[in-house]
């Protein structure tokens, strides 16, 4: 195999691989990157055997074939080379010889044929545009759970029917849902499948090079693929059953209050810096015309913040962890946040005040006893 490449392309394809690529594996294959010619282009495939990446490069192919050179130091050499061409060779030894300018280098590859197939795409079940899809990822993605004994909870439902999309997350503390009301042309039936969290930060990187694509989404049996362009990712689905979220979200709420974002997450974060660093547990208390956001450890301090509400109520106080409400008023882009409850015992629910009307965006959160 022979071909020269561009640097910038190379670096910039490289870059979107990076994150599939195993990085401490038994599998020493796994961390190399599949490179094969194909008329005018060379492919790139990466995988975990969780996740797969693929993706081209416009390059001039002067002899055909395929191989695999690590990822890593691939990316982390070619990323220092002058902007021109870089010519690359792989003997049949599988070593790798790389010349540009007056560089030249030698890396150790392996044979393609231990690579693993990756599964083939079925026909696009529909199209999704990718800004649309990203924001939803960036709107859930910090509420799945870390507890990897929890495997359900380790990604997001992801809900496709006639009206648009539906992603919810949760840890079991929290729940983030969000609806997009958009058309998505091909679709013919209701779809749902469980999109691990690696997936979804994939797809977030994908969207941060151009989010005004469209993805062409398809699922088999095992698997979920997202194609851009001709960038495919593919993702093996979570099994198992995402718990019932509907029964999670509050039906009634008698009481809620409009705020400023920023004026509520600046009084939070002053607060917290006053929590328990464990429970990062603060006190909300919903008072005549006002907010009050306390936190005190009795051993080094307290602290508390009074914010200006409309409110006519019974006084309520209701305890929350502090980082839950962090997360997500550093998620939404609207200046003002409703504040939705009923007591010191039920979940508080936090939603964007005004904005995109073709967008439901409700973040769940249960209290905590102080």
């Amino acid at each position: 195999m022979e071909f020269s490449v561009s640097k910038s392309d190379l670096v910039r394809e490289l870059g979107l691989t990076q994150g599939v690529v195993e990085k401490k594996t038994t599998i020493p294959i796994l961390s190399n990157i599949l490179v094969e010619t194909d008329k005018d282009q060379i492919w790139l495939t990466a995988t975990d055997l969780e996740l797969g990446i693929k993706c081209s490069c416009p390059a001039r192919i002067k002899k055909e074939g395929a191989g695999t050179i690590p990822a890593r130091r691939l990316l982390d050499y070619v990323r220092l080379l002058p902007d021109a061409d870089v010519q690359v060779k792989l003997a049949e030894n599988h070593w790798a010889s790389l010349v540009c300018g007056r560089s030249r280098t030698r890396i150790a590859g392996m044979s393609r044929e231990s690579f693993p197939e990756l599964p083939e795409m079925p026909e696009p079940l529909a199209k999704i545009p990718l800004g649309v899809l990203a924001q939803m990822i960036n709107s859930t993605i910090f509420a799945i759970s870390s507890e990897e004994s929890r495997f359900t909870l380790n990604g997001a439902l992801l809900l496709l029917r006639e009206d648009g999309l539906v992603m919810v997350s949760t840890d079991g503390h929290r729940l983030s849902l969000i609806e997009k009301h958009v058309p998505l042309p091909g679709l013919t039936a209701q779809y749902k499948a469980l999109l691990p969290r690696k997936a979804m930060a994939e797809i977030q990187k994908l969207a941060s090079d151009d989010s005004t694509k469209t993805v062409e989404f398809s699922g088999n049996e095992n698997h979920l693929f997202f194609k851009i362009d001709k960038r495919l990712l593919l993702s093996r689905k979570l099994t198992g059953n995402f718990p019932d979220y509907e029964r999670v979200l509050p039906k009634d709420h008698p009481h809620h209050i409009v705020l400023q974002r920023d004026e509520l997450k600046a009084a939070i974060e002053r607060v917290a810096q006053f929590a328990d660093e464990r429970s990062r547990a603060i006190r909300l208390q919903i008072l005549k015309d006002e907010l009050k956001v306390h936190s005190s450890i009795s051993e080094t301090g307290e602290s508390e913040e009074t914010l200006p509400v409309t409110y006519g109520g019974a006084a309520v106080e209701i305890g929350f962890n502090a980082q839950y409400m962090l997360e997500f008023l550093r998620t939404i882009s609207q200046s003002e946040v409703s504040f939705h409850f009923k007591d010191s015992n039920n979940a508080g629910e936090l939603r964007p005040h005004g904005g995109d009307s073709d967008t439901v965006y409700r973040y769940v959160v249960m209290p905590m006893r102080i």
